[in-house]
């Protein structure tokens, strides 16, 4: 039994993604408390999704004593477990509860849930109110944690939250780092495409990244949501999930192949009736030159199956900044696809929209709670948010729409009016002036969701220019069609040791592949790595960082160790579990853990200057723990040299 929900500050359903199980034990509950008639029983369970009204009423004591918690004590449930096996996880974010009732291990439930927050901050920034209004926001969210789960199965860089690199000679990385250059070259014509990114994947793994200078930075987190969302893009092309089709209240632009395919009209473009452009032999030339010309007739009839598929997403990290971003993906052959990432906003306009938004939280929780001393900061954190947001918009002015600066105005005036009161509460802690917040809380809060929708959710730049990034994708589509042959096999057998080793470095994996076409190694390695791996973790979490232990057939292993910018090692000082209790579960989706826990062990260091890395390794079980220990120390030591990544110009981050 599994279920995810999603519940607002009034305990009104926002989201809900469950099994057959969790549908019909809700419908039990429904009837045996007499809030469903025994005739919609059988009817109720076969549509998969119990009425959010029942679900709010069935769940409303608890999710109110939790925000009891939060707001008088502080001190939230996390998880509680039933005698019947049945497990419930909690976790907030924005002032949203999202709660997983399972029969799982908490432990995978606490991640899950914590991808679940991190999928929905990715798609609704800090407006989760759109998944309420939203029904794509919906499906998206519900496909990638499918897609998540799915992968997690299955690929070693989904399962340790890491960037597994292609490992490619240096002069086949340079080659196609310049294909990627001349490609943003051809993209910034397009006056509003300032800052891109271009990402190449292949099989879930990645081979190169070229990023315009002044482009954010793109963070491991953001190329796993990428991996999950060309997973999603491929399911939604083949027809394994409804193809999403653009409304215009939505925000999704899809192109797909249509049901009768005309060799005139082979596309369906949702809620655009634009023609497609197609490069010819002379715009190829242009571009990249020294192209063959028997590649190009190749590639040219491979167009024809090929599109777009597109999504706003809100990419970064609150320790980074966060930026609004068009994303678009293009299938350059099967299993390799071509990631083009768009900045929409500056970092002053989104991470200051998200900053207020999370400020108006603490405020909104200390108002609860009555505590007037620490209302002060908030206000100002509060304040310092909504004026950069306004210097960002003054900045762009000549970039944004018109209607973005009526919202702007519209939001000015109301927050001069609120923060006018909350500085006549700090000063006189006026009970009047609290009623007036109160009164016009609402109406600041949807000012303010106007303008992040307006700014960094706006569909319409998913519309700018898609004809030459439609372009530009099909000519790195034939620059790089010689050796798409060779980069998947490569993709399927990327490392060759006599163990099974792989290391992290700025959230970078290189792993042996694991040959799932093999049943007895499919039945017995790999449950034993993706168990060695949960062990590992658990044990990380207790504070050890390095750890041994046997089975009847393997030895495994596990390192963590720490270095500065110059490769020497850093002693960890005793740190107590209270300490990190409060830390994401190790990885990079849910949060940066490794970084985290750096600051916890040198915070007197800068972040640039600790180096987080980690070493798993498995023999066979008559191998020595000084032969174990030996290997591990020469293995660490050469590693650069064996993968080659050192001197990699594709390694970017």
């Amino acid at each position: 039994m599994r279920g995810i929900l999603i519940f607002d500050h009034l305990n009104d359903v926002l989201f809900t993604k469950c099994d057959r199980h969790f549908a019909e034990h809700i419908q039990k509950l429904a009837v045996a408390q007499g809030l469903l008639g025994e005739n919609k029983d059988e009817n109720e369970a076969e549509s998969f999704k119990p009425n959010p009204n029942i679900i709010m009423q069935l769940f409303s004591p608890l999710i109110t004593s939790q925000c009891v918690m939060a707001s008088q004590f502080g001190n939230t449930y996390k998880v509680m477990k039933c005698l019947d096996g049945t497990n419930t996880v909690f976790d907030e974010y924005m002032g949203y509860t999202f709660v997983y009732v399972s029969h799982e291990d908490t432990d995978l439930m606490k991640r899950t849930l914590g991808v679940c927050i991190a999928i929905v901050k990715h798609l609704c920034g800090p407006d989760v109110s759109l998944l309420k209004s939203s029904r794509q926001k919906v499906q998206l969210v519900s496909h990638l944690m499918d897609a998540w789960h799915c992968l997690r199965k299955t690929e070693q860089n989904i399962l340790t939250e890491s960037v597994e690199q292609l490992s490619v000679n240096p002069e086949l990385g340079s080659a196609i780092l310049k294909v990627l250059s001349d490609a943003i070259d051809k993209l910034k014509t397009q006056a509003e495409f300032a800052n891109i990114h271009l990402l190449v994947l292949v099989q879930h793994k990645f081979l190169s990244l070229f990023s315009s200078p002044k482009a954010q930075d793109l963070l491991g987190s953001d190329i796993l949501l990428m991996i999950l969302l060309c997973y999603v893009a491929d399911k939604e092309k083949n027809g394994e999930y409804d193809i999403m089709v653009k409304d215009t209240k939505e925000d999704c632009i899809l192109i797909t192949r249509s049901s009768a395919v005309n060799k005139e009209d082979e596309y369906v473009v949702s809620g655009n009736d634009r023609k497609l452009s197609n490069p010819t032999s002379e715009d190829i030339s242009i571009l990249f030159e020294g192209s063959r010309h028997s590649s190009i007739c190749e590639s040219l009839c491979l167009f024809a199956l090929e599109g777009l598929y597109s999504q706003v997403m809100i990419l970064g990290s609150e320790e980074c900044g966060y930026t609004a971003n068009a994303v678009h993906v293009y299938e350059i052959a099967d299993d390799i696809h071509l990631v083009t990432i768009i900045e929409m906003t500056n970092m002053s306009i989104s991470f200051g929209l998200y900053n207020s938004f999370y400020h108006l939280n603490v405020m909104n929780g200390l108002q609860m709670q009555r505590d007037f001393e620490d209302l002060r900061p908030a206000l100002d954190h509060l304040d310092a948010s909504i004026k950069k947001t306004f210097d960002g918009i003054k900045k762009n002015r000549g970039c944004i729409r018109n209607e973005v600066e009526i919202f702007q105005r519209r939001l000015q005036v109301k927050w001069d009016f609120i923060k006018k009161k909350y500085l006549e509460i700090i000063k006189s802690r006026d009970p009047d002036a609290i009623l007036q917040i109160e009164a016009n809380q609402t109406a600041f809060t949807d000012a303010l969701r106007d303008l992040f929708r307006l700014t960094c959710l706006d569909k319409n730049f998913l519309k700018l220019g898609t004809d030459m990034i439609t372009t530009v994708s099909r000519l790195v589509s034939q620059k790089l069609n010689d050796i798409s042959d060779f980069i998947k096999v490569k993709a399927l057998k990327n490392v060759d040791a006599a163990s099974y080793p792989f290391y992290r470095t700025t959230h970078r994996q290189t792993a042996p592949m694991i040959d799932f076409t093999n049943n007895e190694i499919l039945s017995l390695t790999k449950k034993k790595i993706w168990s060695m791996v949960e062990q590992s973790r658990v044990h990380l979490q207790e504070g050890h960082m390095t750890v041994m232990w046997k089975d009847t057939t393997f030895n495994y292993s596990y390192f963590l160790w720490f270095e500065d910018d110059s490769g020497t090692p850093l002693k960890c000082k005793t740190i107590f579990n209270h300490v990190t209790k409060n830390l994401p579960p190790p990885g990079i989706i849910c949060g940066d853990y490794y970084r985290k826990l750096a600051n916890i062990y040198f915070p007197k260091l800068s972040a640039n200057k600790v180096r987080v890395y980690e070493l798993y390794c498995v023999h066979l079980g008559l191998v020595t723990s000084s032969c174990v220990l030996e290997h591990s120390r020469r293995l660490a030591a050469t590693i650069w040299e064996v993968t080659g990544l050192a001197n990699n110009p594709a390694d970017l981050l």
